[in-house]
């Protein structure tokens, strides 16, 4: 159906593809998979006209073709649903579908008919969404449908998937795979470019592996195993599960009480949170994304305005409820935010200006008299974040938009473990992170906790925050509605907890 044949890609001295060769056959689930930097989503642009590659082919039903743009590839029946949505939210999903690609003329634009195709389709694939419903009030789960909607409405018969499972709670992942084997069946070809292993094994029927822009294998998923392609993906053994001694639990180091956040319409984003996190302990959060999570954090590490909060917060017995967050910072608070783009980084400084941020006015950061920069001390530590994180590349004069995702990540973790913090508050650490570098970092926040840092996670990865968390806390609705031990419960009670199922526990 669709076969990339000698690809090779260049952006200035990277080189993303390095002769590709890629077979997905007609009416197959195809998984992509490939650590940060390996070249699998480039090569997929590729073929869908978002790049243009500097040699090769791209074959379509057997003949090669002339893929200039997304148009080009949409007009051969190929369509893309990139990890970030590209949705207009304060749109409805009927407008969303059909914009480029309007029924009616150009003076009228037909939505009845434009709604009463999406109907048809969203019954033939099961995509339940209403057509008439704005983007901004749909869960994540519901966009993505959008998403594949709005590619079938455009008559695609191979759908490229970009981490398609990203953002979803494991109910919304087994709802997704069902709707791809409905695909599946009734002809039309996927492929999934993913780091998630148990999910590959899953939902594909090939696998293809790639590293350092090339491809290292394609195998029948029936004939492999979680760790056969993570050795191909990596080049090395890894272990694909968290090892952890008994937590060595100390005095109390952060104490929440009775917390509320409030958004700026007056709605209550954290609802009467209470909990303590203890030196030497990874205390979980574990909830559907938008119920809480990222403004609680956001509270703790100062980043919400005092007027839109209520209760109190105690780091080491101390009130820090009205500090700011750089005397938070400075009192031994550090944080890995969610979202690297708005808070974790600034894309147009190089690696080596944002490896300070938020150190960038102590010693040895600065000179002597605290007036300038050290530009050779600043060297220095961004280096040294670069190789013991596996920044790549390794170019610290390099814009941080240069980076992958991931290494955007890696260099983000390395920047804020370099504090030696006292608290650690972190959401999200292996978002679009690959499998050698997950496990690398867990290792790290595991020895960060046995060296007595108290450690608060928030991950939507549910293995993740089941196999890290000490204790593990479930929020819905800005509730905290369950306190679990993560050795017992399963993942299937944390998703219904997850959902605002299964009562208080």
């Amino acid at each position: 159906m669709l076969e990339l044949r000698n690809i090779t890609k260049r952006f200035g001295d990277v080189l993303a593809n390095d002769n590709v060769n890629i077979v997905v056959k007609a009416g197959t689930i195809h998984a992509i998979v490939g650590e940060n930097g390996a070249g699998k989503s480039t090569a997929m642009r590729i073929a869908y006209g978002f790049y243009k590659a500097d040699s090769g082919e791209v074959i379509v039903d057997g003949q090669p073709r002339e893929i200039n743009s997304p148009h080009d590839a949409i007009a051969l029946g190929i369509g893309m649903v990139h990890q970030h949505f590209m949705l207009v939210s304060t749109m409805t999903v009927a407008e969303n579908i059909v914009l480029g690609a309007e029924p009616g003329s150009q003076a009228a634009l037909d939505l009845n008919k434009a709604s009463t195709d999406i109907r048809k389709l969203s019954e033939e694939f099961k995509l339940a969404v209403n057509p008439h419903a704005v983007i901004e009030h749909l869960s994540v789960g519901q966009q993505q449908r959008v998403e594949l909607l709005k590619a079938l409405y455009r008559h695609a018969r191979v759908l490229i998937l970009d981490e398609p499972t990203a953002v979803l709670t494991p109910q919304e992942v087994d709802e997704f795979f069902a709707i791809l084997r409905g695909m599946r069946r009734q002809g039309k070809t996927v492929v999934i470019i993913t780091h998630k292993l148990s999910e590959v094994l899953a939902i594909s029927d090939e696998v293809t592996v790639m590293r350092d822009g090339r491809v290292v294998g394609q195998v029948a998923t029936k004939d492999t195993n979680a760790a056969e392609l993570a050795r191909m993906m990596v080049g090395r053994e890894v272990l694909l599960r968290v090892e952890k001694p008994d937590a060595d639990v100390g005095t109390t180091e952060l104490l929440v009480k009775n917390l509320s956040v409030s958004a700026s319409d007056g709605s209550k984003r954290v609802n009467d949170v209470s909990f303590e996190v203890r030196k030497g302990e990874i205390l979980g959060i574990a909830g559907v994304e938008g119920n809480g999570q990222t403004e609680l954090i956001e509270a703790l590490a100062g980043l919400v305005p005092t007027a839109h909060m209520t209760g109190e917060i105690r780091l080491e017995g101390r009130d820090i409820t009205r500090v700011d967050a750089r005397s938070r910072r400075e009192l031994g608070i550090a944080h890995i935010p969610e979202d690297r783009h708005r808070r974790g980084l600034l894309l147009d400084f190089s690696l080596a200006e944002n490896s300070i941020l938020g150190v960038h006015y102590r010693k040895p950061v600065v000179s002597t008299a605290g007036v300038f920069l050290d530009n050779q001390a600043i060297r220095k530590r961004a280096a040294q974040i670069i190789e013991d994180f596996d920044v790549r590349p390794t170019n610290q004069e390099l814009p941080a938009r240069a980076l992958s995702g991931g290494n955007q990540q890696k260099l983000i973790i390395g920047r804020e473990f370099d504090l030696r913090p006292k608290l650690l508050l972190v959401s999200q650490p292996t978002r679009g992170v690959d499998i050698g570098a997950i496990e690398f970092i867990h290792r790290k926040l595991v020895a960060l906790r046995d060296a007595g840092c108290a450690v608060l996670l928030v991950s939507a990865e549910l293995e993740e925050v089941t196999a890290l968390a000490d204790r593990l806390l479930i929020i819905h609705e800005g509730r905290i509605v369950g306190d679990v031990d993560p050795k017992v419960a399963t993942i299937e009670e944390i998703g219904l907890l997850m959902t605002g199922g299964g009562g208080k526990h």
